[in-house]
């Protein structure tokens, strides 16, 4: 035995003795050594054999002596097939590899570094099944030494290989691993700044290709759901933003595209690629995971200042809308919704840029799925829309001195930026919404309108005064002719619901002109459903209404109903905004158009004769002027009442009519072009000094226009009744207080309702007594007004008989509070405070110790 060991011994020096030497640098030849240890210890661990174990031997077989001849094909052929057959033992194939591979790191030799990742792709290719989760986290190991190494091409070597592995599906999940070094690694190769611009983008594409692979590895895996958490999308998310960022900007349209002038394509430019990648990751994003995938996206945008401007930011969110699933939407557009509550106090224009980004959003969420969050969009932006008011307010009042003007200016006018943004934003989504979600979304923007006799619960109008109310009410009814542009509603009653007619028309009264255009301009969207109005733009006298070629439809039982119950709260206003001595072109053009669309949309035969008293009692209003109404005022509402009547006369087809319209309009021609529209609204048209009532051939005449109507069809009767409307208190109060100050309005009332004491004493003179003691002019006057009154409940409608006298009820109602609020006092309260409220003072407070109680209360 002894001699035996001797004789193995001697052999093995004799083989150790001849391992050649490389020419290059004198050094053993590493495979060869490799195997002279391994028999050295063979031979002097026990008589078993001078061979190493076969894994290792086939091994370092596919290993060449020159790093150049590259992997051996035939060798590496024999280790697959040695791996497939015995797949235990992959997991000592691996910790191998693994273990030459970390020494040719470290010793530099990068050819061999090559071979040994080529042969374990091709080994993680081949071999699929149970024993090969101990071979991958081997693998995984490797890729993580060539990762954290400083050279370039490892770098890129070991990104390709984990590619590789991303994209092989295993059959069973794996409950331990974990990629968050990669998701750092990779991380930080997408923020590579190295001086080469090649070698940049190749790490940086490798980088964003490795995130992609730990994307594609993770998503899938219902055991990998920790990727989503928010320390592994602060860094993937920032990652992708950075290298889209940097490179050309991004197709407007959301859809990707390559950038011009680079000379590379899409799998090798990093904005590209960054941006495929960021589809696909929130392409697989799921319910409960998209609100922390936008949340970094915000904060990207926040730290490196791109709000203003805003193109990036609005292509990442048009990216992130056509990538996630339409069911998510509101999720995004909540995210960017506390976004801007967050910068509520930045600066104007990144608010802006926040506020555009939205309209992106609900824009393209509007068209799919939006979720409960309608009525919470418009509150938000509402909300926004009252505190930049507040900060123009403020700015403007703290501008002293001549350099804090120019300064408050740019101020106030970047914040008009940020409203005409949110104004903008909330008409589009309206206008995108379905039409039952629209008149919800009337409805709540109405309610926010601060008017008197309505609700304005969050906009507290007293703080800001008259001027800050006007623009809240400018700003709030531009967004609503945004939000009714194109609303189509079957029925009228539907879409002028009393909740959302009454504020419409209180608002009409003010006296601004700009607040009525606005309400006109709504009550076109809304009742022009044949879009006629084009048809009628510029008010003038139409020669041939025919060639107009105006679209309608019989009108409905339900339009005649609400023409029957709402027809005289619309002529009434119609009436009182026509002598606005504030009235311009405007808004004569915008009257006459709203009595044409009414005409077409919502007239029968009964509410063409109203139409006519009303104009009949327009033109019969400038002749007798007991408002002192200016002559503009007064020509221009003659010229609008001869536009209009022209206008019905060939809508209804009447020939008589017709050619009764034509003479006066004629003869105003030749004699009052004053009285005309196409010269009465010119620059330097003169103006008469007086109007002659005598001059009948100028006028139309009520007596020729029921002649012309009688027969079938109309009831020409009626047009022999004056059309009165009923002027209410809260009409007159409306007029005179365009914002909700409920204080004030108290106050001013109290004071002007008491009678003035000099108005009491009347000096008395003979005139005085002849006066008194003749009846017999106050006798005729009483008969004549008894007579007028039997008329008028003989042949008027019932809707305004029904309308007088609930404005009579009305006021006396006003009148029986007042006198109870005069004259009934709160009980006493053991308070012992004085307190003002509403405008009136409480008496003082009586302690408990002096309260004067019932016997039933004491005991």
């Amino acid at each position: 035995m002894p001699s035996f060991c001797v004789t193995v011994r001697r052999g093995i020096l004799r083989r150790y003795r001849q391992v050649p030497r490389t020419e290059a640098d004198g050094t053993f030849n590493y495979n060869r050594a490799s195997n002279r240890q391994g028999l050295l210890s063979a031979g002097v661990c026990g008589c078993c054999g001078p061979l190493r174990p076969r894994y290792k031997r086939l091994v370092d077989n596919i290993f060449p002596e020159d790093p150049k001849d590259g992997l051996s094909k035939s060798d590496m052929e024999k280790l697959t097939f040695y791996a497939v057959s015995a797949p235990e033992k992959l997991d000592r194939i691996g910790a191998y590899l693994a273990e030459r591979l970390s020494r040719d790191v470290v010793r530099h030799r990068y050819g061999y570094v090559v071979i040994a990742m080529e042969a374990l792709d091709q080994l993680l290719m081949a071999c699929h099944s149970q024993s090969i989760k101990p071979f991958v986290e081997s693998f995984l190991h490797m890729v993580a030494k060539l990762l954290e190494s400083r050279e370039p091409d490892l770098q890129v070597l070991g990104t390709n290989s984990f590619v590789k592995f991303a994209n092989i599906e295993e059959d069973t999940p794996s409950y331990h691993r974990r990629y968050d070094f990669f998701v750092s690694q990779f991380s930080a190769m997408c923020h590579s700044m190295h001086e080469d611009t090649d070698t940049r983008n190749r790490i940086r594409v490798a980088g964003i290709k490795g995130l992609q692979g730990v994307v594609r590895k993770t998503v899938n895996d219902e055991l990998q759901a920790i990727i989503w958490e928010p320390q592994h999308m602060d860094k993937l998310i920032p990652s992708m933003l950075f290298n889209m960022q940097d490179g050309e900007e991004p197709d407007r349209t959301g859809h990707p595209s390559t950038p011009s002038g680079t000379g590379q394509d899409g799998e090798e430019n990093p904005a590209v690629l960054a941006e495929n990648c960021f589809r696909e990751l929130l392409g697989r994003a799921a319910y409960g995971n998209m609100n922390n995938a936008v949340r970094p996206v915000l904060v990207h945008l926040d730290n490196h200042h791109l709000w203003d401007p805003n193109d990036f930011a609005v292509s990442c969110f048009r990216i992130i809308m056509y990538s996630i699933q339409a069911q998510h939407s509101h999720h995004v557009i909540q995210q960017v919704l506390n976004h801007l509550d967050t910068n509520n106090k930045s600066t104007p224009r990144v608010r802006a840029g926040i506020v555009q980004v939205l309209l992106e959003t609900v824009a393209i969420a509007a068209k799919g799925s939006v979720g409960p969050t309608v009525l919470e969009v418009f509150n938000t932006l509402l909300k926004h829309l009252r505190m930049s008011v507040d900060f123009e307010l403020g700015e403007s009042s703290r501008r002293n001195s001549a350099c804090s003007v120019s300064s408050g200016r740019g101020k106030e006018s970047e914040e008009r930026i940020v409203q005409n943004a949110i104004i903008q934003t909330i008409g589009f989504f309206g206008g995108n919404l379905p039409d039952y979600q629209r008149a919800e979304v009337m409805m709540f923007i109405m309610g926010k309108v601060p008017v008197y006799g309505t609700p304005c619960h969050t906009l507290d109008t007293v703080k800001i005064g008259h001027r800050g109310t006007k623009r809240i009410q400018t700003m709030l009814l531009s967004s609503l002719i945004m939000v009714t542009s194109g609303f189509k509603s079957k029925s009228m009653s539907t879409a002028l619901p009393p909740s959302f007619l009454d504020p419409l028309f209180s608002i009409s009264l003010m006296e601004d002109s700009e607040l009525r255009q606005l309400v006109l301009e709504i009550l076109h969207n809304i009742i022009d459903r044949h879009d006629n109005r084009a048809k009628l733009r510029g008010i003038r006298i139409i020669p041939n209404v025919a060639a107009l070629k105006i679209k309608r439809e019989k009108i409905s039982k339900q339009d005649i109903a609400f023409m029957k119950k709402h027809g005289q709260q619309l002529y009434r206003h119609i009436y009182l905004g026509c002598k606005e001595e504030d009235n311009n072109h405007k808004n004569f053009e915008l009257l006459f158009t709203t009595l044409a669309i009414v005409t077409i949309e919502l007239a029968n035969e009964e509410v063409v004769i109203d139409l006519i008293r009303l104009s009949i009692a327009l033109q019969e209003m400038c002749l007798i002027n007991e408002e002192n109404m200016p002559m503009f005022i007064r020509c221009g509402i003659m010229a609008s009442v001869a536009a209009y009547l022209n206008f019905l006369s060939q809508m209804i087809a009447n020939p008589p009519f017709c050619q009764h319209v034509s003479k006066v309009i004629e003869m105003r021609s030749v004699e009052a072009l004053f009285l005309l529209p196409e010269h009465i609204f010119k620059d330097k048209c003169p103006l008469p000094e007086s109007l002659d009532k005598e001059d009948k051939h100028l006028y139309f005449q009520t007596a020729d226009i029921a002649e012309c109507l009688a027969g079938p069809g109309y009831n020409a009767e009626r047009l022999s009744v004056p059309y009165i409307p009923q002027v209410t208190d809260e009409d007159r109060l409306t007029r005179r207080k365009s914002f909700v100050d409920t204080i004030s309005l108290q106050v001013d009332i109290m004071p002007n309702s008491l009678p003035d004491k000099s108005q009491l004493a009347e000096e008395i003179t003979f005139a005085t007594l002849k006066k008194a003691i003749d009846t017999t002019g106050l006798e005729e006057q009483e008969r004549e007004k008894r007579r007028q009154l039997m008329e008028k409940f003989q042949k008027a409608p019932f809707e305004e008989i029904a309308a007088h006298c609930e404005s009579k009820a009305n006021m006396l109602h006003d009148r029986l509070a007042q006198i109870f609020e005069l004259t009934i006092r709160p009980p006493p309260s053991p308070s012992g405070v004085v307190s003002i409220s509403a405008g009136h003072t409480q008496h003082p407070s009586v302690p408990v110790y002096e309260m004067k109680f019932p016997d039933l209360c004491v005991y």
